[in-house]
């Protein structure tokens, strides 16, 4: 089981690790204070230290380039005709590899079998005991409680006030989802705002057919929106989370150097796309119904909306105690079940699958601190900001935060903090795996896209807001 950790060993200029050392390696054991101040030297010196960082992250990289070939791999699974067992079998696999929610989870397998070939097995079970899978169940659950009916229906009536001082236009609609649904992630974090714009967003416009360039269009608006419109407060954004306490920041200090250049930021962009799309919002007008939409066929007491606002509260509430927020999802499945009357099915698969996929980033990513974090500490203001952005594209911005707090001179400079925090917020929607929520708006809105959704695309219509709210926080 050590025999690749010493075929490895022969060629570093380091020892490599026993296996009865910690594993992984914390990183403070990487820095000595008469090592190489070349990153490329760095990097290389810590893979001679540990040989399984290079495979960590190899297999990473695979896992991000099958998330660009999902699309691929559904092409391959309608190819079959499926008139024969064999060709069920495959077209069923390569639908599973299709599906960019167990890709991460997927390649927890070769990491696993790394990890052992490396180590040993006790070391593969003490890894995944130390991984925090908190936020994944946190997801799995605010999903499941925020497109409930009630919160749809509440949401969907304050949205149609808002949306009345635009004359309830399909515009109007349009432009109040993807502006005051993502500011609301400041107040009920980012998961749930991205759940309830998504599934209003696929009411009330997906579900007409408008143009495949408007659905993307909408689609990286609304993921880079939802990713700084958590930054009003300090509780909200998950890459907020991993450093509010430890720098100290407060919600008063979150407004005044993030929050109103948000605001400034989703507004124009919003106002800007809006713009650019005035005449398919004159197309949609013609059979475009906002009081219709979805509207629940027995009226639902306020009583059992204030129920379920109870659950979502306490979920929010109880963020950081696992315990707690799926004891209280237990009994809201309980309440569903005897005010059925009043209830759609609550829909389990999109949420669980989600969560699956967020596990499977957090897995990979806890092994990834290795190289960000030298990466990270070598940079200057403006380079921190760019690079955060590029990193956050293909890592969890929660993740690229939280290395950031690891390093001294991020620490310690106020400047520094502020840049690889924006950074992280501003590419939160250049990709699904940018940030958390991303992955509950893809399984909601995934269906109405002709082969599902193309990373590619959303890439490129997700790049002028996210260059706006660069500018915006760079320059107001």
């Amino acid at each position: 089981m050590k025999k690749l950790s010493a075929f490895f060993s022969t060629y570093a200029l380091l020892p490599v690790l026993s296996a009865a050392e910690k594993f992984p390696i914390p990183l403070e054991i990487y820095n000595t204070p008469d090592g190489p101040e070349n990153l490329w030297h760095i990097l290389l010196a810590r893979v001679k230290i540990a040989p399984f960082n290079g495979f960590a992250t190899l297999i990473f990289l695979c896992a991000i380039v099958h998330t660009f070939l999902a699309p691929h791999f559904l092409n391959l699974a309608n190819r079959f005709h499926r008139n024969t067992p064999r060709d069920k079998m495959l077209a069923a696999l390569f639908h599973f590899f299709g599906e960019v929610e167990v890709v991460f989870g997927l390649w927890i397998i070769p990491l696993i079998g790394a990890i052992f070939c490396f180590y040993d097995w006790q070391s593969v079970a003490n890894y995944f005991r130390g991984v925090n899978y908190v936020e994944p169940l946190f997801v799995v659950t605010i999903m499941a409680i925020a497109a409930s009916q009630p919160i749809l229906h509440l949401a969907r009536s304050c949205m149609q006030k808002v949306a009345s001082i635009g004359g309830n236009t399909p515009c109007a609609w349009w432009f109040t989802i993807v502006t005051l649904g993502p500011l609301l992630g400041s107040f009920i974090t980012e998961p749930a705002a991205m759940t309830i714009s998504a599934l209003l967003l696929a009411q009330q416009f997906y579900t007409l057919q408008p143009s495949v360039t408007f659905r993307y269009a909408t689609l990286g608006l609304l993921f880079v929106n939802v990713s700084v419109g958590g930054t009003l407060t300090h509780f909200a954004a998950p890459p907020i989370l991993m450093v509010a306490g430890k720098w100290h920041w407060d919600t008063a200090y979150m407004f005044i150097h993030f929050g109103w250049r948000a605001i400034f930021g989703i507004i124009f962009s919003a106002t800007l796309y809006g713009f650019a799309f005035r005449r398919e919002f004159s197309l949609l007008k013609r059979k475009f119904n906002p009081v219709a939409a979805s509207q629940p066929t027995t009226p639902i007491p306020r009583w059992v909306v204030a129920v379920h606002l109870f659950f979502l509260a306490w979920t929010i509430l109880n963020i950081h105690t696992p315990a707690l927020f799926i004891l209280g999802f237990l009994f809201f499945l309980g309440f569903v079940k005897i005010s059925q009357i009043y209830q759609a099915p609550i829909d389990l698969k999109s949420p669980i699958l989600v969560g699956f996929f967020l596990a499977g980033l957090v897995t990979h990513g806890g092994l990834q601190g290795w190289w960000i974090e030298p990466l990270l500490g070598r940079m200057n203001e403006t380079l921190l900001f760019l690079g955060a952005t590029g990193l956050t594209a293909f890592n969890d911005n929660a993740a690229i935060t939280y290395l950031a707090s690891l390093v001294p001179a991020i620490s310690s400079d106020a400047a520094l903090q502020h840049a690889v925090v924006l950074g992280a917020v501003t590419g939160g929607g250049l990709t699904i795996i940018a940030n958390a929520p991303n992955p509950a708006g893809q399984a909601i809105l995934k269906a109405y896209f002709p082969k599902k959704i193309s990373p590619v695309k959303l890439f490129l219509s997700a790049t002028l807001p996210t260059i706006i709210l660069a500018l915006c926080f760079n320059y107001l």
